[in-house]
């Protein structure tokens, strides 16, 4: 016999199982702690290494594009241009963090980022002021260039021919001589030479090898050849 009562309608639908979060669980999630990418000080050092490398880039993009809006000075582009380059190879100096990086394309394309402006700088490796020069320099002879300063390039380029036939090819001997020859160059004279062009590129190619790495032997005979060519081509501006 039924009751002539209405059943109460139940307000949800049972099921078989149910999940209730036990106490434990929940007391180790904590949505206010920060979230550490690193467990040791070696993983520490090497995000902050791989941090300030981001940084760098980004700031060496945006260098480049106020020295070409004019918006910097030659002097402080020169400087911060220079500064930056070699907190980027500084960082990079570091096998561990050598290895995280892997290369510049890797890491825009990991991090997301895109700086051409600073990709090209990078790989050059000098400021476009050094690679370039604006200012208009004269050579010897009716308030030109002083001879102290043709003097001092003449001895780096001879200084630098030297270095290859003593058999100095790796890139920490002949990169810093090349980047001191350019600069004695361009206090002298800012007219692109005949040959200039391969002072510049002989830069970029051993920019981009490392440290301890060393031209092979036909290298080191063009590298030979360009600079006596280059050297040549700078005299005849004296004349």
């Amino acid at each position: 016999m039924y009751s002539s009562q209405p059943q109460r309608q139940q307000a949800y639908a049972p099921v078989p199982y149910s999940y209730t979060p036990t106490s434990s669980l929940a007391a180790t999630i904590n949505l206010d702690e920060e979230v550490k990418l690193y467990t040791t000080s070696a993983e520490r050092d090497l995000y902050e290494s791989l941090a300030e490398i981001y940084s760098i880039i980004v700031t060496l993009d945006a260098i480049e594009r106020a020295y070409i809006k004019d918006s910097i000075t030659e002097t402080d582009y020169t400087e911060t241009c220079g500064r930056l380059l070699k907190q980027y190879k500084s960082n990079l100096a570091d096998d561990t963090v050598s290895s995280a990086f892997k290369d510049l394309e890797s890491f825009k394309r990991e991090w997301e980022i895109d700086c051409p402006r600073a990709t090209e700088r990078i790989r050059i490796g000098i400021p476009a002021t050094i690679e370039h020069p604006s200012h208009t320099a004269t050579p010897q002879g009716g308030g030109g260039a002083a001879a102290t300063l043709v003097v001092a390039a003449s001895e780096l380029f001879i200084t630098l021919l030297d270095a290859i036939q003593l058999g100095m090819v790796s890139k920490d001997q002949l990169h810093p001589l090349l980047v001191e020859t350019i600069q004695a160059v361009n206090k002298v004279t800012s007219v692109e030479f005949e040959n200039k062009d391969k002072i510049v590129r002989w830069l970029i190619t051993l920019n981009q090898m490392r440290a301890a790495e060393e031209l092979d032997e036909n290298q080191a005979r063009d590298f030979q050849y360009d600079m006596d060519s280059a050297y040549n081509g700078f005299k005849a501006t004296l004349t």
